[in-house]
């Protein structure tokens, strides 16, 4: 008996709608992060992109345990001496709720291409609404 290993061209891609209303940040990417990679399938490949599409609405909906909000921030550099930024999370959750969850959902996607080209298939959307009805997304719903 052979062990199955998918390619490229037999992935069959599917699309997912997530409401994100209500769910706290982390378990909802790691759940997210799973469908993207494909881990959710029998023909799971590690080094081959077999995931589906997700389309995540009401980001701005997104809920953060604890102090959080307060006490978690979000760093960057510009590139020069002295340019690192910070941003708490409420601030971040209020001005850009999609760029707070993408941020959560790629950070537990595998580094390199393949979690890039991983990536590329997470669409966000701030509110209820998304323009991608004629791919004709199920609802994913998680446990909670």
């Amino acid at each position: 008996m052979n062990t199955y290993m998918a390619n490229a061209q037999n992935v069959v891609r599917k699309w997912y709608v997530v409401d994100a209303d209500g769910m706290v940040l982390g378990r909802l990417a790691s759940n997210v992060a799973n469908i993207l990679r494909g881990k959710h399938k029998p023909t799971y490949t590690p080094h081959v992109d077999t995931g589906d599409f997700v389309i995540i609405v009401n980001a701005d909906k997104v809920v953060l345990t604890g102090k959080k909000l307060d006490q978690k921030i979000y760093y960057h550099h510009s590139g020069y001496p002295g340019g690192l930024k910070e941003t708490k999370y409420r601030k971040l959750m209020d001005e850009k709720p999609e760029f707070a969850v993408q941020h959560a959902v790629v950070g537990m996607l595998p580094k390199g291409p393949l979690g890039r080209a991983m990536a590329k298939k997470l669409h966000i959307c701030r509110g209820a609404e998304h323009g991608h009805e004629a791919q004709q997304p199920e609802v994913l719903t998680f446990g909670k």
